[in-house]
């Protein structure tokens, strides 16, 4: 759906600048059954003199154990864009999931795109052009399901949109900095104690760390109770679907390893793709050096505002059910794409069993390779790796 309205060091092996690791586990125990996976996201702004990407992981996802949403989004032209998708893209997602629970979730996060472009041009437009970044944004939605794509599973009366958000509130105010929580990297610590206890209340696999409002209200221990009874944790005679939903717009990339090969789950929307400059030119703009107007490198993007007649915010989305061939996936911006392709990133990181080691390496690879850009790259592993013949 449309929307509407430096060069490096001269040795490359020199720590990356502002490097910043969380990582996330659905299950503490590493891979005892179908249903876990671990994750980790580092960053770095490297050579740039600041830092315009955000991400988000949100683990359990809409209060389902065995779901997650993992997030990348890649600012340009400013920083304001990227932050408000980290802060707020996922609370999008919920909040269209549950005005349309019988959508297709293809059809869910064309809509969630939809909205967050038309938040950024409503908050560009309340700036006085004040705000006119734009960022990169690449998404996956790990859903479990039966096998005719719903979650019949649930109990009666569960809430599946409902749970998150309160939780994402809650644990982003505590500001507690546990090695196995997840974050957003726009957080910020505030009312470090008043929380504390009240979220850990919610059990050991809610690990959900997201900038809030910094009024949002603190939950009772009869709320943060309540919110423990919604949290579903599949029975482990349970066989469900791991359907993996994966939607981008611009060139942050998704990849997964499936039995050792690198399978793309996303597409670069570029003005050097001529699909993208055909549509472009059929809207009334040129492409010019590669550039949308001779301004933008990407040809889609959530923001920008001054350019959505034809850098559009609708998201290019793939569905992928997840077998056990399938490893880990990693999502990055284009600070590592574009000094190593899919292949080779698989291949660098097989056989790390630890998402942060696995993500610290292809950090250091992109600037050992002379990545002049910002760099997140947050991966997800399904399963260890295959045992060495």
């Amino acid at each position: 759906m449309a929307p509407v309205a430096i060069d490096l060091s001269s040795n490359p092996t020199v720590p990356p600048i502002s490097q910043e690791v969380v990582t996330g586990t659905n299950d503490e125990d590493a891979f005892p059954d179908h249903l876990s996976f671990k994750c980790a996201v580092t960053e770095s702004k490297g050579p740039r003199r600041f830092m315009e990407d955000a991400h988000s992981i949100v683990v359990p996802f809409a209060g389902i154990h065995g779901q997650g949403f993992f997030a990348i989004f890649d600012g340009h032209a400013g920083k304001h864009a990227a932050e408000w998708c980290g802060q707020n893209f996922s609370l999008c997602l919920l909040n269209a999931l549950r005005k349309s629970p019988q959508d297709t979730i293809p059809d869910v996060l064309n809509q969630t795109f939809h909205d967050v472009d038309v938040n950024l041009t409503r908050l560009s437009e309340e700036s006085d052009g004040k705000m006119h970044s734009g960022c990169t944004a690449v998404t996956a939605f790990l859903r479990l399901e039966d096998a005719d794509g719903k979650q019949s599973f649930l109990p009666d009366g569960f809430d599946a949109s409902g749970v998150t958000t309160d939780m994402i509130e809650a644990e982003a105010e505590s500001g507690e900095e546990s090695p196995e929580s997840t974050k957003s990297s726009t957080s910020k610590p505030t009312k470090r104690s008043k929380l504390k206890n009240a979220f850990r209340s919610l059990g050991p696999s809610s690990h959900t760390r997201r900038a809030s409002q910094p009024d949002s209200p603190a939950p009772t221990s009869a709320s943060a109770a309540r919110e423990r009874e919604r949290i579903y944790t599949p029975s482990p005679d349970l066989r469900v679907r791991r359907v993996l939903y994966c939607a981008n717009a611009g060139d942050a990339r998704g990849v997964l390893c499936r039995a050792g090969k690198a399978v793309r789950l996303t597409y670069d929307h570029k003005g050097t793709d001529k699909q993208e400059a055909k549509r472009i030119m059929d809207a009334g703009g040129f492409v010019m050096s590669g550039r949308v107007n001779g301004v933008l490198a990407v040809t889609r993007s959530l923001g920008d505002s001054s350019m959505k007649e034809y850098v559009v915010g609708a998201p290019y989305t793939t569905e992928t059910d997840l077998t056990e061939e399938d490893e880990f996936m990693i999502l990055a911006c284009d600070g590592l794409w574009d000094v190593v392709d899919d292949q080779g990133a698989v291949d660098l990181v097989r056989e790390v069993a630890d998402p942060k080691a696995a993500a610290d390496k292809l950090l250091d690879h992109a600037y050992s390779n002379y990545s002049t850009d910002n760099v997140t790259v947050l991966v997800v592993r399904f399963r260890n790796p295959p045992r060495s013949q």
